[in-house]
């Protein structure tokens, strides 16, 4: 299959996946999780899907937004609210589900709505799903936050929710045999001690369907897809 030329990616654990593609640089979820993406520049954009602080670290923000003053600040509408009533760190957009954004040569498309939910008693917020389209390729690249979210598209390369207090094992790997991606690249993993991530992508791996490659990305590593 030809695609729209290489997109680089850089996990910084967790969730936090910087997205380089046609020249366009976009962070998703710098958490408290994650690790690495302070001091980043030269970011187009900076993506939230959610509010949980594994997704969004408030603390962190102000350098990262103030290192980055041309990026585009989006993230679900709840987050964008808070964010924006405490000041937090630059002017939030709300990234309403079925909205999107010219961002450089890319196009972000948002989708999704709601979190996983974790137990009834617990509430569900806002998580936007995030997906990249060039000019050539639509669907180059999801970010599904904290959902199982299937857009009823062909999805490229997924940022696959490998493990979390909201899912079971077997979730994820009919997930990603229904998302069915060229390449899934396992995120959401900081919740799980080492021997735990590797049995959980140990079954990733063997489970996929024959068509997909599972790359686990080396930490704050460039990685081409």
């Amino acid at each position: 299959m030809a695609h729209s030329g290489d997109m680089q990616l850089t996990h910084f654990g967790h969730s936090c996946v910087l997205v380089e593609l046609d020249g366009t640089r976009i962070l998703f979820d710098p958490g408290t999780f994650s690790h690495g993406f302070d001091g980043i520049d030269g970011l187009d954009a900076i993506f939230i899907t959610h509010q949980h602080p594994d997704h969004c670290d408030v603390a962190k923000l102000p350098d990262l937004v103030a290192g980055n003053p041309d990026a585009v600040l989006f993230a679900d509408p709840q987050t964008t609210r808070q964010l924006n009533a405490d000041d937090v760190a630059g002017t939030w957009t709300a990234a309403h589900s079925g909205s999107g954004i010219e961002v450089g040569s890319v196009t972000a498309r948002f989708t999704g709505g709601r979190h996983a939910v974790i137990h009834p008693e617990i509430p569900v917020v806002d998580n936007v799903a995030y997906i990249l389209d060039t000019a050539e390729q639509s669907g180059r690249f999801m970010h599904p936050g904290d959902s199982f979210y299937i857009p009823f598209e062909k999805v490229d390369v997924l940022a696959l929710p490998s493990a979390a207090p909201w899912m079971k094992l077997s979730e994820s790997v009919d997930y990603l045999r229904a998302m069915a991606p060229r390449v899934a690249v396992p995120i959401h993993q900081a919740v799980q001690s080492d021997a735990g991530t590797s049995v959980h992508y140990g079954r990733l791996a063997e489970m996929k369907a024959a068509a997909t490659e599972f790359v686990v990305l080396d930490a704050e590593s460039q990685t081409t897809v």
